[in-house]
């Protein structure tokens, strides 16, 4: 049964994370945590990596899940960058705190706005019911748009190779 328990407890997904001003990524473990409000980068990884920290105008206070103030202290910084998880793209924006051991942790914000399939037992996570503005939609409606093009180059050189007779 403990076994069992801790199945459901969590799931953790390998992401690439990209820098914006550079393109530069790193691929990390996150955490899908439906405790958790956000998106949460590590601050110690957020500088080890040297991801652009922005300054927020408002400090915000963390909360641990037994009520508790975060001995890690307030929210202070964000990072925007790309993250990457197997054909989902998508432009994250993560408040930096002290994690721990934990490098990203992906909340119920990021959880009900992505409606992932998850496979609890097998911990699996398939993208399949992403809302518009993520990577993967586009990325299929390019291919899309690409594919009409090439049929549209074939017919104008089969014209042309064609006699007008047939």
């Amino acid at each position: 049964m403990r076994y069992t328990l801790q199945l459901l407890r969590e799931v953790w997904i390998k992401v690439g994370l990209e820098k914006l001003e550079n393109y530069k990524g790193v691929a990390v473990r996150a955490l899908l945590d439906s405790r958790a409000m956000g998106l949460f980068m590590d601050m110690t990884f957020a500088k080890e990596k040297r991801f652009k920290m922005e300054k927020l105008k408002k400090s915000l206070l963390v909360r641990n899940v037994n009520g508790t103030v975060n001995a890690g202290g307030a929210i202070m910084h964000q990072v925007e960058c790309n993250m990457f998880f197997k054909e989902h793209v998508e432009r994250a924006r993560m408040d930096v705190c002290n994690l721990g051991k934990t490098v990203v942790i992906l909340g119920i914000l990021w959880l009900a706005a992505h409606s992932p399939e998850i496979d609890w037992e097998k911990r699996e996570v398939k993208m399949t019911r992403c809302p518009p503005i993520c990577g993967k939609k586009k990325q299929e409606e390019g291919k899309k748009e690409v594919k009409k093009v090439e049929k549209d180059k074939d017919k104008e050189i089969l014209k042309r190779l064609v006699p007008k007779r047939f």
